[in-house]
């Protein structure tokens, strides 16, 4: 039986149904994807508590006794079943809100049960809520040392599909496969790395024998899952490598040179030139470059970035630079222009507000190789839009383009254009190597001369006075202050500062200086003429939400504050704070919030407190929370959603599997040898079912 293929509502139990709710709620359309969906947690159920033991805040436990008599309690959605339980030591209420009908036509007073499930206190005596019961008959599957958790959402909890439900699910499933599933690796990679067969994994991951047993069931799967990604990435590196020519830049000509020696507005850092010099070699090898320039805020990626540029320039090529957004766009083409000053070298620019008129003048002028470098956003991959010669093709914050989109930008040559990825998230390296295993990458990893570490510092609600005290002191000196809010209009459910309520505030507490406010919901020119009043010095203060994350430049900015601080993630406070520090003034971020904040919003405001170092603060990030949600690395919202390894406690692993896989395809690059035969069914099949490999392009 091909597990692959088999549909999921062919499943004893399942039906058309239940296969449709399964395959919406938990994307489980086959017999592998239910294998394939792993508990999040285990429960000791070895132990048999006593009703008298119980006491507060205890996990889930387990009783064995019998239900005396069934009575029903409270009005309308109030109403409940209670079955009064005892095992001898005492009692305790067992409680239904839901399907009474079925609950006492199923289970009889008398007999005896075992009962599972939280205790809690009510009206001075202890209950269980909707507890697991089963037959005592039972014991040896329920109760019979860990038993898994299932995720389930609410809409599968109401078709009778809760955890315990997928857990006798996967008994019937490995119950008809008869316990054996077909292996997933090789002979040499499984004993090379003293690991247990996929189908001792698989029993072991859904009804483990030991803890020991289920260690090595999760290790087998999590190097499964790790190998596949890092196979198809470094095959896909490989092909690309050998397959796709690139442009050869054999010159560093006027153009570069000029702009070395006379608009250099200060010396390279060691990190820069280093960079230079793997883009140099990349473009003159012969093969496609595919590089991501990783830096931290404010670390010179632009700078690296334009003279790239103008080696294309330099090699009778055309360049471009593709921002997620207007705004950055517009940032860019100031940057860029800044640089090179009055060098004879075209910059335009191209977004989607461009009127039709614009276009006209552009597009011609373009093709015909007048414009030297083009900076936009999505624009540019628009089928109107024909270079001459691009040669060159640098991506801003590339997490927010799809593969698809960067690809068609490649396909607007002949011979494909190098490409430069620029990211200002710092990712960390076993994310890296997943999300960008295939591009070769590049780190800035010193400011430029001159620049001071930000000072962050955390205040909390009642110390506002002093804050503002402070703010008046550096405005005193000629310094701006950004003020960031989290939301736009007071929210019912959340009560957090808000922007509007701010904006007042800060007009009254500073009546001599100018406010003014940006944030999403504005329309194009009137955001646009808000920053415009800060960025030329008119107003002291900005008051705006997180749209200015990116995009806006002032060096004479010098302190950031970030109301309602718990409410951000650790890479969004990091973004946001590398807008200040621009100049050569000392910056300050000054991080407020309330006193009531959970362990986990304490250690990330520390860790801001503590740390100027985006590379350190992602690596805490991708601790804290996973690699599902981090902020700024993943907001096209293409996570990679792996199913059992962690990303943050698994490098080792992920560095291992990637090793071993590099080592396959040393020896055998297209995995032809009758030895990879597995490998590449295995790989085929994960590709056709369209696993999510993230944004590996």
């Amino acid at each position: 039986m091909n597990i692959d293929d088999r549909s999921i509502m062919y499943l004893t139990g399942i039906g058309p149904k239940k296969a449709e709710i399964l395959r919406k709620e938990a994307n489980i359309a086959s017999f592998e994807d239910l294998l394939y969906y792993f508990p999040y947690r285990y429960v000791d159920r070895s132990r048999f508590y006593t009703v008298s033991e119980i006491s507060g805040s205890m996990p889930e436990i387990q009783l064995r006794g019998r239900i005396v008599f069934f009575d029903t309690a409270g009005e309308g959605r109030a109403k409940r079943l209670i079955g009064k339980f005892t095992d001898g030591t005492g009692t305790i209420d067992l409680v239904w809100f839901q399907g009474r009908k079925f609950i006492t036509e199923k289970y009889k007073t008398g007999q005896e049960y075992i009962v599972f499930g939280k205790p809690s206190e009510f009206a001075r005596s202890w209950n269980i809520v909707h507890p697991d019961i089963d037959p005592v008959a039972n014991a040896p599957q329920v109760a019979n040392g860990l038993v898994p958790f299932y995720n389930t959402t609410e809409k599968m909890k109401n078709a009778f599909l809760n955890s315990r439900v997928i857990q006798n699910l996967q008994y019937t499933l490995l119950t008809n496969l008869d316990w054996h599933i077909p292996e997933t690796l090789p002979p040499e990679i499984i004993s090379r790395r003293n690991m247990i067969s996929v189908s001792e994994a698989m029993k072991n991951i859904h009804f483990p024998e030991s803890a020991e047993k289920l260690r090595q069931a999760q290790e087998r799967l999590k190097f499964d899952e790790l190998f596949y990604i890092q196979l198809n990435i470094l095959r896909t590196a490989a092909l690309r490598r050998s397959k796709l020519k690139g442009i050869v830049f054999p010159v560093v000509g006027t153009v570069f040179n000029t702009f070395y020696k006379d608009c250099l507005p200060f010396e390279l850092t060691e990190a820069q030139k280093r960079v230079m010099r793997e883009i140099r070699k990349d473009m003159r090898s012969g093969r496609q470059m595919n590089r991501l320039l990783q830096g931290d805020v404010g670390s010179g990626k632009t700078l690296v970035a334009l003279m790239a540029m103008l080696l294309a320039i330099d090699n009778g090529c055309q360049a471009c630079m593709m921002a997620p957004t207007e705004i950055l766009a517009n940032q860019h083409l100031a940057t860029v222009k800044e640089f090179l000053r009055d060098m004879n070298v075209r910059v335009e620019l191209l977004t989607g507000s461009a009127t039709k008129k614009k276009r006209k003048v552009l597009l011609p002028a373009l093709a015909c190789g007048e414009i030297d470098i083009l900076v936009g956003t999505h624009a540019l991959i628009e089928n109107t839009v024909v270079f001459k010669s691009l040669g060159l093709a640098v991506i801003d914050e590339q997490h927010r383009f799809g593969v698809e989109q960067r690809s068609r930008l490649w396909v607007k040559n002949k011979t494909l254009p190098h490409v430069l990825v620029m990211t200002a998230t710092p990712i960390p390296r076993t994310l890296a190597m997943t999300l960008y295993g295939d591009l070769d990458v590049s780190v800035i990893d010193e400011l430029p001369p001159g620049r001071k570490p930000i000072q962050t510092l955390h205040r909390f609600d009642a110390k506002r006075a002093e804050v503002f005290e402070f703010l008046r002191s550096e405005i005193r000196k000629g310094r701006q202050v950004y003020v960031v809010y989290p939301l736009i209009k007071e929210s019912e459910k959340l009560d957090y500062k808000n922007l509007e309520e701010g904006f007042d505030t800060f007009r009254q507490v500073f009546p001599e200086y100018e406010v003014c406010m940006v944030h999403g919901r504005m329309k194009a020119k009137e955001k646009e003429a808000g920053m415009q009043r800060f960025a030329s010095g008119k107003a002291q203060i900005l008051v705006a939400t997180t749209v200015i994350e990116v995009g806006v430049n002032v060096p004479n900015a010098s302190v950031m504050v970030i109301e309602s601080a718990e409410r951000f993630g650790l890479s969004q406070l990091h973004q946001l704070r590398g807008r200040v520090g621009r100049g050569a003034e000392q910056s300050y971020c000054i991080l407020i919030s309330s006193y009531k904040l959970s362990h986990e919003t304490r250690k990330r405001l520390e860790i801001m407190v503590n740390s100027n170092n985006g590379f350190k603060i992602a690596e805490e990030d991708l601790e804290l929370r996973g690699a599902g949600d981090l902020e700024g690395t993943l907001q096209s919202g293409e996570g990679i959603f792996l199913k059992i390894a962690n990303l943050a406690t698994d490098g080792q692993l992920l560095q291992e599997a990637r090793n071993i896989a590099q080592a396959v395809l040393d020896a055998d690059p297209d995995l032809e040898k009758p030895e990879n035969k597995l490998l590449q069914t295995r790989l085929a099949a994960l590709f056709r079912r369209r696993i999510n490999w993230g944004l590996i392009s």
